[in-house]
């Protein structure tokens, strides 16, 4: 059971994300706040697997709040959702390690793929998200030309595959993807998957 914790100022959306994760046979919703004022507590006491993490709260925030889990709890994956109305926050989240990305908008299905992509070590973001991180990213002459098969690699997780899925797709081994994928992270000069997702998309993809 991939268990939830969630993170949200509207306590009617947050009843929302219960009985959606609630009716899905794989999750469990083990707790949720109206801010990250309290997040280190919350995140000892409960221990998910995977926090939903709204941007914009009072008292403390967000972005905050992942970049306090993300310190003392590396292990949990944290999924960040927006209203998308603040392209500056997308780019902080990104920054501070959230593990996947999606609006507010998207519908039911789409966030439980999310949920579970991330759960299982991929990562996933909104397209829509993707094309406003471009904003951000801008690639530099120095950057080396990517193998054909790290290229493959980048292109399954732009499109939220799994390591796992991204091994099992190309026939390779697990060890083998991580590999690829530090060979991306240093060929583009990036830290972070945010950065090597949206230099996929400004240089690779049609």
């Amino acid at each position: 059971m991939i268990k939830i914790f969630a993170y949200d100022d509207s306590q009617e959306r947050l009843n929302s994300m219960r009985i959606l994760i609630e009716l899905s046979e794989n999750m469990k919703y083990i707790g949720e706040a109206l801010n990250c004022e309290h997040v280190e507590a919350e995140m000892e006491a409960y221990q998910p697997d995977v926090v939903l993490m709204d941007i914009n709260m009072p008292v403390v925030d967000g972005i905050a709040g992942l970049k306090i889990i993300k310190s003392k709890f590396p292990q949990i994956n944290v999924l960040v959702q927006t209203a998308f109305d603040d392209s500056e926050k997308v780019f902080r989240s990104i920054s501070s390690g959230a593990s996947g990305y999606i609006l507010k908008s998207d519908n039911p299905r789409r966030i439980l793929q999310a949920i579970e992509e991330i759960y299982e070590g991929g990562a996933f973001m909104n397209p829509a998200i993707a094309k406003r991180v471009l904003e951000y990213f801008q690639p530099t002459a120095e950057q080396k030309l990517l193998t054909q098969k790290e290229q493959e690699v980048l292109k399954l997780l732009s499109n939220g595959l799994s390591y796992k899925m991204i091994a099992d797709k190309l026939e390779i081994s697990y060890s083998t993807v991580n590999t690829h994928i530090k060979h991306i992270y240093n060929k583009l000069h990036v830290s972070s998957l945010g950065e090597a997702v949206s230099w996929y998309f400004k240089n690779i993809r049609e």
